[in-house]
């Protein structure tokens, strides 16, 4: 058995746990959440549960909806993580987490403009057509190297 693999499989642990909810709630939502895990991928579920999710999360986010920690903890007993009560060091927390963010904007919004040229570059109908595509491929920013 391989450990090192790289296996697209769905099994995950939010899948794992899904699965079992599902067969706890109902089990047809069990079998549903199985066959996502074993044939996602084949059948082009992955990216469509993909593509939802980055919808729904650019959605919410031009919504001006934001996940915060605090009040989820405040919700639901659980820290998420702890106040270190340093001002100095919450402000750097903030300001890191603000730069991540950012950075996670900038990533997704490369990976959408790549999976479009994708689209484009595997659609084209003729060697021109894909020689032109090829040649408009978008170019990496300097930060990635």
């Amino acid at each position: 058995m391989n450990f090192g693999s790289t296996s697209t499989t769905g099994f995950t642990p939010a899948t794992i746990a899904a699965m079992v909810i599902g067969f706890l709630i109902a089990w047809p939502l069990g079998l549903l959440v199985l066959a996502y895990a074993l044939w996602g991928e084949r059948f082009g579920w992955r990216a469509r549960v993909e593509s939802f999710m980055s919808g729904l999360r650019d959605g919410l986010a031009r919504a001006g909806v934001r996940f915060d920690p605090q009040a989820f903890s405040r919700f639901t007993g659980f820290a998420s993580y702890a106040q270190s009560g340093d001002p100095a060091f919450e402000a750097y927390r903030a300001s890191v987490l603000d730069r991540t963010d950012a950075e996670i904007r900038r990533l997704e919004a490369e990976r959408r403009a790549h999976a479009v040229w994708l689209s484009r570059l595997r659609t084209a109908p003729d060697r021109a057509t894909f020689d032109a595509v090829l040649a408009e491929k978008p170019a990496r920013s300097p930060a990635e190297g």
